[in-house]
């Protein structure tokens, strides 16, 4: 059944998060795909959390640990483990979300199958007493214009090959909206992001995750159109305010 062999690397920035960042480092060793490493980014000034973090090695030998010099933020702490990773494969997981066992399987021989570079999958919300909240279904994106609108992949369920992420393709030095600019910029290059409609990971909502600066992420937000779309300030104000609509209908309705 274990048809994809290529290494994969699962790169997971860490901070603050001892109180999930063992769950989802056992999410990730349960697979059965086992041709993987796990490259643990410590982002944190405070070292207070580095002795349970370096002690997490124990659990698997395929687990590297890398301590930032200080805080770079999730965007910068993924591409520096992107940068150290050896696997064809690049998985993205936050600290405290989890992925289905046959996740890196299905999804590696699914983007083999469909000669894709980059993939994304259906996602399950779950509150913080694990009670399913909400489900969000993937779907292909393959022009820049259909994402636009609203960012519809989920970061956690991303898989992509490692050649795609070059100089021009790297996550942006920002708070938040990272992602949203490095799947806008790879759709602008034409990169065809293929949806799966499977359940594969499962995406905890905490009052950090969810409300954690909405003035910051509206600015991030119109950032993502001007800056980095180029767009003129009145399309920036109106995809930023379209965009913004879109999260609130999914997150509160």
């Amino acid at each position: 059944m274990n048809k994809a062999t290529a290494k994969a690397s699962v790169i997971i920035p860490y901070y603050k998060k001892k109180n999930n960042i063992k769950r989802t480092i056992k999410s990730v060793i349960s697979q059965t795909y086992s041709n993987f490493e796990i490259i643990l980014i410590y982002d944190d000034e405070d070292l207070s959390e580095l002795i349970y973090v370096n002690n997490l090695k124990k659990l698997d030998k395929r687990i590297k640990i890398i301590v930032n010099k200080k805080n770079l933020g999730a965007g910068q702490s993924r591409n520096i483990g992107i940068f150290n990773s050896k696997g064809k494969y690049i998985c993205f997981l936050d600290a405290d979300d989890i992925c289905n066992k046959n996740k890196l399987l299905l999804q590696i021989n699914f983007m083999k199958k469909k000669r894709c570079s980059i993939s994304h999958t259906t996602y399950e919300i779950r509150d913080s007493k694990n009670n399913r909240i909400g489900l969000r279904k993937a779907r292909n994106f393959y022009n820049l214009k259909a994402l636009l609108p609203s960012c519809d992949i989920g970061l956690s369920t991303v898989v992509a090959e490692k050649k795609i992420f070059t100089k021009s393709f790297k996550f942006p030095n920002q708070k938040t909206k990272e992602d949203f600019v490095l799947w806008l910029k790879i759709l602008k290059k034409n990169i065809q992001i293929i949806g799966i409609d499977k359940n594969l990971t499962s995406w905890y909502s905490t009052k950090n995750s969810l409300s954690s600066s909405s003035i910051q992420k509206i600015k991030d937000a119109f950032k993502v159109y001007s800056k980095y779309m180029k767009f003129n300030f009145i399309k920036s104000v109106y995809f930023t305010l379209i965009l913004s609509l879109n999260f609130f209908k999914k997150n509160y309705f």
